[in-house]
């Protein structure tokens, strides 16, 4: 099992030293803020929504190792899906990230690196705040996400 943790752990901080889609997306139609007071993490989601479908989608922003990685795999996995697809895939990750009887974190393909983070109850919110400003985004919200 340490090998596992071990590689997860290489992923994680590979995606926070070279996070994919990192950057403002221009031709974006919906963004949202997110913060989190407790770590310090801010970010911007960018979504480029066309017939439902997440066509682009980017990220910029300063916050920790878990944050930064959580936000480039999201990235990478929402491209192409639907916007129900994309809720359906939050409601997964969110129940692996916050409670005990949720499915197996392998369900989640690449995001299943985050399944460990669960036994760090205040890095939950870390790996979280992309995926919560997301839906944000989606939503039209006008004011920034809080993990408060």
């Amino acid at each position: 099992m340490s090998d596992l943790r071990e590689l997860y752990q290489e992923v994680i901080l590979d995606h926070s030293k070279r996070p994919r889609n990192f950057g403002r997306l221009d031709e974006s139609n919906r963004q949202a803020a997110g913060h989190n007071p407790l770590c310090g993490d801010k970010l911007m989601v960018y979504l480029a929504v066309r017939d439902g479908v997440i066509h682009d989608v980017a990220f910029q922003g300063d916050g920790c190792a878990i944050s930064k990685a959580s936000a480039s795999l999201m990235t990478e996995t929402i491209k192409g899906k639907t916007e129900d697809e994309v809720r359906a895939l939050f409601g997964r990750f969110h129940d692996v990230m916050t409670k005990d009887d949720a499915a197996d974190p392998e369900d989640l393909d690449k995001l299943a690196v985050f399944g460990g983070v669960r036994e760090f109850p205040v890095r939950v919110k870390c790996a979280t705040l992309p995926w919560h400003t997301l839906i944000a985004a989606l939503e039209g919200a006008k004011t920034p996400v809080k993990t408060e």
